[in-house]
């Protein structure tokens, strides 16, 4: 396919790789020299997300934040002005499924389809080819992109209409970071009360308590490592994305709005950057123990 990408950062210079990779003549948009390499293997550099949008048949955005989005498609020279009726734009970026909505339906007055597809797996996921690819949209639409997906991904959902990736990633942020804050609280707990955390993990690893979390982040807890991965920032946005539609649904997500806030203490002592793990770190200064 001929397929724009425009977002080249830690997640989507990998992801266009693999496009480039399977054959596809990718179109790429704010090409710098870090990305410069996806032009030596076969991409094609763009003046403009509107060139971009021209000369391809999908766009797929991959952006930090809902405003982001907004300005790619609709700004100045964006996707918006170089559709033309037919072509599909997918957004892989992670963002308010209200504006999704939103966005989606101003796409479609023009003529064309629309994806949200927001993924999980990090950095890791992406250069591997193994992210976790959550959809929204009309299954035809899910099916011409596929051959896409299983370029970047192995786990590919469509979870429902559009809108329902973006709810799928929010919710899988929900449960990453209340994860991530209760591995960090046994660990605390653990180093304050005099055992080794160290052992501690170990000896959870082999009951109920077990999971992805405590293998990964929770190793890197006790080696004191936080080379992201991702962001606690970026991770502290997600949570507002959950945060924000609690409150347009009048719903309560108390514990959601706990971690959010840890993260916001995280973030105020200059831990932002640090992969989300390094949100112990809050917890052991709160506890007298930063290292």
């Amino acid at each position: 396919m001929n397929v724009g990408f425009i977002g080249l950062g830690v997640m989507g210079r990998p992801m266009a790789g693999h496009l480039i990779d399977k054959g596809h003549t990718v179109y790429l948009h704010r090409v710098k020299p870090v990305s410069q390499f996806l032009v030596d293997k076969g991409g094609v550099a763009a003046l403009s997300a509107q060139e971009v949008a021209e000369k391809s048949d999908v766009v797929i955005l991959m952006v930090p934040d809902t405003p982001d989005v907004e300005a790619v498609l609709f700004g100045e020279h964006g996707v918006s002005a170089g559709l033309s009726a037919g072509k599909l734009v997918i957004d892989m970026s992670s963002i308010s499924p209200v504006a999704t909505k939103e966005f989606a339906a101003r796409i479609k007055a023009l003529g064309c389809a629309y994806l949200d597809a927001p993924v999980s797996g990090g950095e890791v996921g992406a250069k591997n080819a193994a992210l976790t690819i959550m959809a929204g949209g009309a299954k035809s639409d899910f099916e011409r992109a596929r051959p896409l997906f299983e370029a970047m991904g192995k786990s590919i959902t469509l979870v429902g209409d559009v809108g329902a990736g973006q709810i799928a990633k929010v919710a899988n942020q929900i449960i990453v970071g209340l994860t991530i804050q209760a591995v960090a609280e046994a660990l605390t707990f653990a180093r304050k009360a005099g055992a080794d955390p160290a052992r501690v993990r170990e000896a959870l690893m082999g009951g109920f308590a077990s999971s992805r979390i405590l293998e990964v982040h929770g190793q890197r807890m006790v080696d004191g490592t936080y080379d992201p991965g991702f962001r606690i920032h970026l991770h502290r946005k997600d949570l507002s994305l959950a945060v924000d539609a609690a409150k347009a649904l009048d719903l309560s997500l108390p514990t959601t709005a706990a971690t959010q806030q840890l993260m916001n203490a995280a973030i105020a002592m200059g831990d932002g950057d640090l992969d989300h793990s390094g949100l112990i770190r809050t917890l052991e200064a709160l506890a007298g123990l930063r290292r």
